[in-house]
Protein backbone atom coordinates (compact mmCIF):
# COMPACT_ATOMS: atom_id res chain seq x y z
CA UNK A 1 0.00 0.00 0.00
CA UNK A 2 2.40 2.53 1.01
CA UNK A 3 4.45 1.81 -2.82
CA UNK A 4 1.31 2.01 -4.41
CA UNK A 5 -0.22 5.09 -3.29
CA UNK A 6 3.61 6.43 -2.55
CA UNK A 7 3.35 7.84 0.47
CA UNK A 8 6.62 8.16 1.68
CA UNK A 9 7.42 9.98 -1.49
CA UNK A 10 4.85 12.63 -1.02
CA UNK A 11 5.68 12.79 2.62
CA UNK A 12 2.13 11.47 3.59
CA UNK A 13 1.54 8.94 6.21
CA UNK A 14 -1.46 6.54 6.88
CA UNK A 15 -2.64 8.03 10.29
CA UNK A 16 -2.88 11.80 8.17
CA UNK A 17 -4.31 9.91 4.68
CA UNK A 18 -6.94 8.59 7.11
CA UNK A 19 -7.69 11.59 9.19
CA UNK A 20 -8.05 13.61 5.88
CA UNK A 21 -10.14 11.79 4.42
CA UNK A 22 -12.35 11.42 7.22
CA UNK A 23 -12.53 15.32 7.48
CA UNK A 24 -13.30 15.67 3.66
CA UNK A 25 -16.21 13.47 4.41
CA UNK A 26 -17.33 15.71 7.52
CA UNK A 27 -17.65 18.53 5.23
CA UNK A 28 -18.85 17.47 2.29
CA UNK A 29 -21.30 15.37 3.45
CA UNK A 30 -24.05 17.79 3.55
CA UNK A 31 -24.57 17.08 -0.47
CA UNK A 32 -25.88 13.84 0.38
CA UNK A 33 -28.73 15.92 1.85
CA UNK A 34 -28.62 19.19 -0.50
CA UNK A 35 -28.17 18.05 -4.05
CA UNK A 36 -30.86 15.66 -4.24
CA UNK A 37 -33.29 18.44 -2.26
CA UNK A 38 -32.66 20.64 -5.20
CA UNK A 39 -32.87 17.98 -7.82
CA UNK A 40 -36.67 17.37 -6.58
CA UNK A 41 -37.69 20.45 -8.19
CA UNK A 42 -37.23 19.07 -11.30
CA UNK A 43 -38.85 15.53 -10.60
CA UNK A 44 -35.75 13.86 -9.39
CA UNK A 45 -37.70 11.71 -6.77
CA UNK A 46 -35.65 12.61 -3.40
CA UNK A 47 -34.86 9.15 -2.11
CA UNK A 48 -33.32 7.77 -5.09
CA UNK A 49 -31.82 11.32 -5.93
CA UNK A 50 -30.27 10.58 -2.28
CA UNK A 51 -28.49 7.16 -3.17
CA UNK A 52 -27.40 8.41 -6.50
CA UNK A 53 -25.75 11.27 -5.27
CA UNK A 54 -24.32 9.09 -2.45
CA UNK A 55 -22.79 6.23 -5.85
CA UNK A 56 -21.85 8.98 -7.51
CA UNK A 57 -19.47 10.28 -4.51
CA UNK A 58 -18.29 6.71 -4.13
CA UNK A 59 -17.13 6.31 -7.61
CA UNK A 60 -15.82 9.45 -7.89
CA UNK A 61 -13.72 9.65 -4.97
CA UNK A 62 -12.59 5.89 -5.57
CA UNK A 63 -11.41 6.61 -9.14
CA UNK A 64 -9.86 9.29 -7.56
CA UNK A 65 -7.66 7.40 -5.39
CA UNK A 66 -7.12 4.42 -7.68
CA UNK A 67 -6.33 5.93 -11.26
CA UNK A 68 -5.01 9.87 -10.26
CA UNK A 69 -3.72 8.87 -6.74
CA UNK A 70 -4.86 12.44 -5.51
CA UNK A 71 -6.35 13.43 -1.96
CA UNK A 72 -9.41 15.07 -3.85
CA UNK A 73 -12.78 13.73 -3.73
CA UNK A 74 -15.65 14.06 -6.20
CA UNK A 75 -19.37 14.24 -6.13
CA UNK A 76 -22.37 16.44 -7.61
CA UNK A 77 -21.01 19.63 -8.43
CA UNK A 78 -23.30 22.16 -6.24
CA UNK A 79 -23.70 25.35 -8.90
CA UNK A 80 -24.21 22.87 -11.40
CA UNK A 81 -26.74 21.33 -9.62
CA UNK A 82 -29.01 24.32 -9.11
CA UNK A 83 -28.58 25.21 -12.95
CA UNK A 84 -29.37 21.57 -14.01
CA UNK A 85 -32.86 22.18 -11.58
CA UNK A 86 -33.85 25.97 -11.84
CA UNK A 87 -31.56 27.47 -15.07
CA UNK A 88 -33.21 25.15 -17.53
CA UNK A 89 -37.10 25.92 -16.40
CA UNK A 90 -37.29 28.43 -18.97
CA UNK A 91 -36.66 25.58 -21.63
CA UNK A 92 -39.49 23.20 -20.63
CA UNK A 93 -37.89 20.21 -20.86
CA UNK A 94 -37.81 17.45 -18.54
CA UNK A 95 -34.89 15.65 -16.37
CA UNK A 96 -34.66 12.75 -18.38
CA UNK A 97 -33.25 15.42 -21.07
CA UNK A 98 -31.20 16.93 -18.56
CA UNK A 99 -29.11 14.10 -17.54
CA UNK A 100 -28.54 13.76 -21.01
CA UNK A 101 -27.35 16.70 -20.95
CA UNK A 102 -24.64 15.67 -17.94
CA UNK A 103 -23.72 12.15 -19.66
CA UNK A 104 -23.00 14.09 -23.24
CA UNK A 105 -21.03 16.73 -21.15
CA UNK A 106 -18.96 14.20 -19.28
CA UNK A 107 -18.50 12.19 -22.98
CA UNK A 108 -16.82 15.02 -24.18
CA UNK A 109 -14.55 15.78 -21.35
CA UNK A 110 -13.41 12.22 -21.52
CA UNK A 111 -12.94 12.68 -25.46
CA UNK A 112 -10.56 15.84 -25.36
CA UNK A 113 -8.98 14.53 -22.05
CA UNK A 114 -8.12 11.80 -23.82
CA UNK A 115 -6.43 13.58 -26.88
CA UNK A 116 -4.52 15.72 -24.81
CA UNK A 117 -6.51 18.36 -25.22
CA UNK A 118 -7.91 19.41 -22.12
CA UNK A 119 -4.18 19.08 -20.54
CA UNK A 120 -2.99 21.28 -23.05
CA UNK A 121 -5.70 23.71 -22.13
CA UNK A 122 -4.69 23.66 -18.54
CA UNK A 123 -1.34 24.22 -18.71
CA UNK A 124 -1.56 27.06 -20.85
CA UNK A 125 -2.98 29.26 -17.98
CA UNK A 126 -0.14 31.84 -16.80
CA UNK A 127 1.57 30.69 -13.36
CA UNK A 128 0.03 34.30 -11.61
CA UNK A 129 -3.63 33.69 -12.54
CA UNK A 130 -3.75 29.91 -11.57
CA UNK A 131 -2.66 31.09 -7.88
CA UNK A 132 -5.69 34.03 -8.28
CA UNK A 133 -7.81 30.66 -9.17
CA UNK A 134 -6.56 29.02 -5.46
CA UNK A 135 -7.17 32.92 -3.54
CA UNK A 136 -10.64 32.88 -5.23
CA UNK A 137 -11.56 29.33 -3.86
CA UNK A 138 -10.03 30.19 -0.66
CA UNK A 139 -12.45 33.45 -0.09
CA UNK A 140 -15.21 31.52 -1.96
CA UNK A 141 -14.84 28.37 0.79
CA UNK A 142 -14.73 31.10 3.74
CA UNK A 143 -17.46 33.32 2.27
CA UNK A 144 -19.55 29.91 2.42
CA UNK A 145 -18.63 29.30 6.20
CA UNK A 146 -19.11 32.67 7.19
CA UNK A 147 -22.94 32.81 5.36
CA UNK A 148 -23.62 29.12 6.50
CA UNK A 149 -23.10 29.52 10.07
CA UNK A 150 -24.64 32.94 10.34
CA UNK A 151 -21.94 35.12 10.75
CA UNK A 152 -22.52 36.83 7.74
CA UNK A 153 -26.14 37.00 6.67
CA UNK A 154 -29.04 38.04 3.81
CA UNK A 155 -29.68 42.04 4.36
CA UNK A 156 -33.08 40.67 4.29
CA UNK A 157 -32.98 38.27 6.89
CA UNK A 158 -35.29 38.96 9.49
CA UNK A 159 -37.14 40.93 7.52
CA UNK A 160 -40.99 41.56 7.09
CA UNK A 161 -42.25 40.46 3.60
CA UNK A 162 -43.65 43.97 3.23
CA UNK A 163 -40.32 45.04 3.57
CA UNK A 164 -38.56 43.20 0.86
CA UNK A 165 -38.15 45.45 -2.29
CA UNK A 166 -40.69 44.61 -5.21
CA UNK A 167 -39.84 46.41 -8.48
CA UNK A 168 -43.67 47.50 -10.85
CA UNK A 169 -44.00 44.14 -12.27
CA UNK A 170 -44.46 42.74 -8.92
CA UNK A 171 -41.18 40.86 -8.46
CA UNK A 172 -37.86 40.98 -6.06
CA UNK A 173 -35.61 43.66 -6.61
CA UNK A 174 -31.63 43.50 -5.43
CA UNK A 175 -31.80 44.93 -1.40
CA UNK A 176 -29.36 47.65 -1.11
CA UNK A 177 -26.88 45.49 0.69
CA UNK A 178 -26.30 42.26 0.01
CA UNK A 179 -25.19 40.90 2.86
CA UNK A 180 -25.03 42.08 6.93
CA UNK A 181 -23.19 40.60 9.84
CA UNK A 182 -25.32 37.78 11.33
CA UNK A 183 -26.93 37.48 15.00
CA UNK A 184 -23.82 37.70 17.50
CA UNK A 185 -26.18 36.92 20.43
CA UNK A 186 -27.33 33.70 18.47
CA UNK A 187 -25.73 30.77 20.42
CA UNK A 188 -25.00 28.91 17.20
CA UNK A 189 -23.03 31.81 16.44
CA UNK A 190 -21.22 31.85 18.88
CA UNK A 191 -20.22 28.40 19.00
CA UNK A 192 -18.93 28.65 14.98
CA UNK A 193 -16.52 31.35 16.12
CA UNK A 194 -15.81 29.45 18.96
CA UNK A 195 -15.42 26.60 16.78
CA UNK A 196 -12.60 28.75 14.23
CA UNK A 197 -11.00 30.14 17.59
CA UNK A 198 -10.16 26.26 18.54
CA UNK A 199 -9.41 25.08 15.27
CA UNK A 200 -6.88 28.07 14.60
CA UNK A 201 -5.14 27.54 17.95
CA UNK A 202 -4.54 23.99 17.44
CA UNK A 203 -3.29 24.41 13.75
CA UNK A 204 -1.03 27.45 15.06
CA UNK A 205 0.52 24.45 17.31
CA UNK A 206 0.43 22.24 14.98
CA UNK A 207 -1.80 19.50 16.12
CA UNK A 208 -2.47 16.79 13.77
CA UNK A 209 -5.68 16.88 13.11
CA UNK A 210 -7.08 20.10 13.74
CA UNK A 211 -10.00 20.59 11.96
CA UNK A 212 -11.28 17.29 12.93
CA UNK A 213 -10.83 18.13 16.12
CA UNK A 214 -12.44 21.17 15.99
CA UNK A 215 -15.60 20.05 14.43
CA UNK A 216 -16.09 17.22 16.86
CA UNK A 217 -15.69 19.53 20.28
CA UNK A 218 -17.93 22.30 18.66
CA UNK A 219 -20.63 19.45 17.63
CA UNK A 220 -19.87 18.17 21.58
CA UNK A 221 -20.51 21.19 22.60
CA UNK A 222 -23.44 22.23 20.55
CA UNK A 223 -24.86 18.97 21.70
CA UNK A 224 -24.67 19.56 24.92
CA UNK A 225 -26.81 22.76 24.95
CA UNK A 226 -29.26 20.63 22.58
CA UNK A 227 -29.11 21.99 19.33
CA UNK A 228 -29.40 19.70 16.54
CA UNK A 229 -31.96 16.92 16.34
CA UNK A 230 -32.38 13.33 16.58
CA UNK A 231 -32.57 10.88 13.91
CA UNK A 232 -36.02 9.18 13.18
CA UNK A 233 -34.02 6.22 12.33
CA UNK A 234 -30.58 4.98 11.94
CA UNK A 235 -30.20 2.64 9.04
CA UNK A 236 -31.87 2.31 6.05
CA UNK A 237 -31.72 0.02 3.08
CA UNK A 238 -30.51 1.30 0.04
CA UNK A 239 -32.00 0.22 -3.26
CA UNK A 240 -35.80 -0.45 -1.55
CA UNK A 241 -38.83 0.94 -0.70
CA UNK A 242 -38.33 4.92 -0.68
CA UNK A 243 -34.64 4.58 -2.21
CA UNK A 244 -35.21 2.53 -4.86
CA UNK A 245 -32.81 3.62 -7.33
CA UNK A 246 -34.76 1.93 -10.60
CA UNK A 247 -37.07 5.34 -10.63
CA UNK A 248 -34.45 7.21 -12.07
CA UNK A 249 -31.19 5.71 -12.94
CA UNK A 250 -30.62 4.86 -16.77
CA UNK A 251 -33.44 6.98 -17.46
CA UNK A 252 -31.92 9.80 -19.19
CA UNK A 253 -32.74 11.26 -22.74
CA UNK A 254 -29.63 11.68 -24.66
CA UNK A 255 -31.04 11.93 -28.45
CA UNK A 256 -32.81 15.12 -27.66
CA UNK A 257 -29.62 16.36 -26.38
CA UNK A 258 -28.24 16.38 -29.73
CA UNK A 259 -30.52 18.91 -31.54
CA UNK A 260 -28.76 21.89 -32.42
CA UNK A 261 -31.46 23.52 -29.93
CA UNK A 262 -29.58 22.00 -26.97
CA UNK A 263 -26.11 23.78 -27.88
CA UNK A 264 -26.41 27.02 -25.12
CA UNK A 265 -26.93 24.11 -22.72
CA UNK A 266 -23.90 21.85 -23.29
CA UNK A 267 -22.11 25.08 -23.74
CA UNK A 268 -22.48 25.90 -20.32
CA UNK A 269 -22.50 22.24 -18.48
CA UNK A 270 -19.26 22.01 -20.74
CA UNK A 271 -17.40 24.99 -19.49
CA UNK A 272 -18.57 25.09 -16.46
CA UNK A 273 -17.82 21.88 -15.36
CA UNK A 274 -14.25 21.90 -17.20
CA UNK A 275 -13.29 25.18 -15.91
CA UNK A 276 -14.75 24.56 -12.28
CA UNK A 277 -12.24 21.37 -12.42
CA UNK A 278 -9.37 23.74 -13.55
CA UNK A 279 -10.11 26.05 -10.63
CA UNK A 280 -10.58 23.27 -8.15
CA UNK A 281 -7.40 21.59 -9.03
CA UNK A 282 -5.20 24.17 -8.93
CA UNK A 283 -6.30 25.75 -5.60
CA UNK A 284 -6.21 22.22 -4.28
CA UNK A 285 -2.62 21.44 -5.80
CA UNK A 286 -1.36 24.90 -4.19
CA UNK A 287 -2.64 24.09 -1.03
CA UNK A 288 -1.07 20.34 -1.06
CA UNK A 289 2.01 22.12 -3.08
CA UNK A 290 1.10 19.52 -5.92
CA UNK A 291 2.44 21.92 -8.76
CA UNK A 292 5.56 22.15 -9.98
CA UNK A 293 7.49 25.20 -11.10
CA UNK A 294 5.40 26.72 -13.83
CA UNK A 295 2.26 26.04 -11.66
CA UNK A 296 1.38 23.45 -13.56
CA UNK A 297 -1.14 20.24 -11.73
CA UNK A 298 1.25 17.00 -12.80
CA UNK A 299 -0.49 14.38 -14.78
CA UNK A 300 -3.54 16.46 -14.79
CA UNK A 301 -5.13 14.02 -17.37
CA UNK A 302 -5.89 11.59 -14.58
CA UNK A 303 -8.10 13.46 -12.46
CA UNK A 304 -9.61 15.01 -15.46
CA UNK A 305 -10.25 11.57 -16.80
CA UNK A 306 -11.67 10.62 -13.52
CA UNK A 307 -13.64 14.17 -13.61
CA UNK A 308 -15.33 12.82 -17.38
CA UNK A 309 -16.04 9.34 -15.79
CA UNK A 310 -17.53 10.73 -12.98
CA UNK A 311 -20.40 13.11 -14.87
CA UNK A 312 -20.97 10.44 -17.17
CA UNK A 313 -21.98 8.11 -14.34
CA UNK A 314 -24.15 10.53 -13.09
CA UNK A 315 -25.82 10.81 -16.00
CA UNK A 316 -26.48 7.27 -15.92
CA UNK A 317 -27.26 7.37 -12.27
CA UNK A 318 -29.46 9.88 -12.17
CA UNK A 319 -27.94 12.92 -10.58
CA UNK A 320 -26.23 15.85 -11.53
CA UNK A 321 -22.38 17.04 -13.24
CA UNK A 322 -19.90 16.25 -10.94
CA UNK A 323 -16.36 16.99 -10.39
CA UNK A 324 -13.65 17.78 -7.40
CA UNK A 325 -14.81 19.38 -4.42
CA UNK A 326 -13.06 22.29 -3.02
CA UNK A 327 -13.84 20.99 0.70
CA UNK A 328 -10.94 18.51 0.08
CA UNK A 329 -8.87 20.98 1.11
CA UNK A 330 -9.64 20.82 4.56
CA UNK A 331 -7.78 16.83 4.26
CA UNK A 332 -4.94 18.42 2.55
CA UNK A 333 -4.63 21.22 5.54
CA UNK A 334 -4.86 17.48 7.75
CA UNK A 335 -1.65 16.40 5.92
CA UNK A 336 -3.43 14.16 3.14
CA UNK A 337 -1.14 13.89 0.14
CA UNK A 338 -2.29 10.70 -2.22
CA UNK A 339 -5.18 8.81 -3.08
CA UNK A 340 -5.58 6.87 0.08
CA UNK A 341 -7.11 10.16 1.07
CA UNK A 342 -10.01 9.88 -0.99
CA UNK A 343 -10.69 6.03 -0.75
CA UNK A 344 -11.00 6.41 3.13
CA UNK A 345 -13.68 9.56 2.11
CA UNK A 346 -15.40 6.85 -0.93
CA UNK A 347 -15.47 4.08 1.82
CA UNK A 348 -17.55 6.54 3.76
CA UNK A 349 -19.74 7.98 1.37
CA UNK A 350 -20.32 4.11 0.99
CA UNK A 351 -20.96 3.31 4.56
CA UNK A 352 -23.64 6.36 4.38
CA UNK A 353 -25.84 4.35 1.95
CA UNK A 354 -26.89 2.31 4.72
CA UNK A 355 -27.23 5.17 7.14
CA UNK A 356 -28.78 7.79 5.22
CA UNK A 357 -31.54 8.85 8.47
CA UNK A 358 -28.41 9.25 10.75
CA UNK A 359 -26.83 11.54 8.49
CA UNK A 360 -29.44 13.96 7.59
CA UNK A 361 -30.18 15.80 11.24
CA UNK A 362 -25.85 15.41 11.32
CA UNK A 363 -26.06 17.89 8.43
CA UNK A 364 -28.08 20.73 10.28
CA UNK A 365 -24.77 21.05 12.48
CA UNK A 366 -23.51 24.00 10.47
CA UNK A 367 -21.83 25.29 13.69
CA UNK A 368 -19.09 22.46 13.66
CA UNK A 369 -17.93 22.28 10.44
CA UNK A 370 -18.86 25.73 9.36
CA UNK A 371 -15.59 27.35 10.82
CA UNK A 372 -13.35 24.33 8.86
CA UNK A 373 -14.15 26.04 5.41
CA UNK A 374 -13.60 29.58 7.02
CA UNK A 375 -10.14 28.16 8.73
CA UNK A 376 -9.28 26.50 5.07
CA UNK A 377 -10.15 29.34 3.49
CA UNK A 378 -7.42 31.52 5.26
CA UNK A 379 -4.34 29.44 4.41
CA UNK A 380 -5.61 28.96 0.76
CA UNK A 381 -5.55 32.63 0.48
CA UNK A 382 -2.12 32.82 1.06
CA UNK A 383 -1.34 32.19 -2.75
CA UNK A 384 -1.92 35.69 -2.87
CA UNK A 385 2.05 35.89 -2.88
CA UNK A 386 2.64 34.23 -5.93
CA UNK A 387 0.64 36.73 -7.91
CA UNK A 388 3.21 39.61 -9.94
CA UNK A 389 0.95 43.02 -8.47
CA UNK A 390 3.41 45.13 -9.82
CA UNK A 391 2.33 43.78 -13.52
CA UNK A 392 -1.31 45.27 -14.31
CA UNK A 393 -1.38 42.86 -17.16
CA UNK A 394 -1.43 39.58 -14.87
CA UNK A 395 -2.73 41.65 -11.41
CA UNK A 396 -5.90 42.96 -12.92
CA UNK A 397 -7.31 39.69 -14.15
CA UNK A 398 -6.05 38.00 -11.25
CA UNK A 399 -8.47 40.66 -9.28
CA UNK A 400 -11.21 39.95 -11.40
CA UNK A 401 -10.97 36.52 -11.38
CA UNK A 402 -10.95 36.63 -7.43
CA UNK A 403 -13.88 38.95 -7.07
CA UNK A 404 -16.25 37.51 -9.83
CA UNK A 405 -15.36 34.26 -8.50
CA UNK A 406 -16.86 35.51 -4.71
CA UNK A 407 -19.38 37.64 -5.21
CA UNK A 408 -21.12 35.77 -8.30
CA UNK A 409 -20.71 32.81 -5.68
CA UNK A 410 -19.63 30.79 -9.19
CA UNK A 411 -16.23 29.70 -9.42
CA UNK A 412 -16.46 29.38 -12.94
CA UNK A 413 -17.66 32.86 -13.67
CA UNK A 414 -14.57 34.18 -11.81
CA UNK A 415 -12.48 32.00 -14.10
CA UNK A 416 -13.87 32.86 -17.38
CA UNK A 417 -14.07 36.36 -16.37
CA UNK A 418 -10.47 36.00 -15.82
CA UNK A 419 -9.53 33.96 -18.45
CA UNK A 420 -11.32 36.70 -20.91
CA UNK A 421 -9.44 39.76 -19.63
CA UNK A 422 -5.97 38.45 -19.34
CA UNK A 423 -5.31 38.34 -23.44
CA UNK A 424 -7.31 41.07 -23.76
CA UNK A 425 -5.03 43.71 -21.21
CA UNK A 426 -1.64 41.64 -22.78
CA UNK A 427 -2.54 42.90 -26.37
CA UNK A 428 -3.53 46.13 -25.31
CA UNK A 429 -0.46 46.81 -23.32
CA UNK A 430 0.94 45.59 -26.61
CA UNK A 431 2.53 42.42 -25.13
CA UNK A 432 0.78 39.89 -27.19
CA UNK A 433 3.91 37.69 -27.65
CA UNK A 434 3.54 37.03 -24.33
CA UNK A 435 0.38 34.96 -25.06
CA UNK A 436 0.18 31.38 -26.32
CA UNK A 437 -2.47 29.13 -28.28
CA UNK A 438 -3.76 27.95 -25.40
CA UNK A 439 -4.76 31.03 -23.84
CA UNK A 440 -6.08 32.78 -26.88
CA UNK A 441 -8.97 29.23 -27.04
CA UNK A 442 -9.73 29.19 -23.66
CA UNK A 443 -10.25 33.51 -23.83
CA UNK A 444 -12.19 32.70 -27.09
CA UNK A 445 -14.42 29.57 -25.70
CA UNK A 446 -15.03 31.86 -22.43
CA UNK A 447 -16.45 34.30 -24.29
CA UNK A 448 -18.70 32.12 -26.40
CA UNK A 449 -20.07 31.37 -22.41
CA UNK A 450 -21.09 35.06 -22.12
CA UNK A 451 -22.71 35.54 -25.88
CA UNK A 452 -23.82 32.53 -26.48
CA UNK A 453 -24.07 30.05 -23.50
CA UNK A 454 -26.50 30.20 -20.20
CA UNK A 455 -24.42 32.24 -17.70
CA UNK A 456 -25.79 31.85 -13.74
Amino acid sequence: MMAFFKLAERGGSVRAEVIGGVTTFITMAYIIVVNPAILSFVGIPAGPGTVATILTAVVGCALMGLIANRPIAVAPYMGENTFIAFGLAALGIGWEQRLGAVFMSGAVFLVITLLGVRGWLANSVPTGLKHSFAVGIGLFLAFIGLYETGIVTSFVTGMPPQALPINAGGLFTAPAVPVKIGNLRDPQVLLAILGFVLMTVLMIRKVRGALLIGIALTALIGGALGFGQWPKSITALPFTGDYDLSAIAFKLDVTSVLQFSFMPVLLTLFLMSFLDTLGTLTGLGAAANLLDEKGNFPQVERPMIVDALTCMFSGLVGTSTSGAYIESATGIQEGARTGLAALVTAALFAVSLFFIPLIEPLQQLRFAYGPALIAVGVLMVGSVRRIDFDDLTEWVPAFVTIVMMLFTYNIANGLTAGLVVHPLLKLAAGRGRELNAGMIVMALLCAAYYLFGLPH
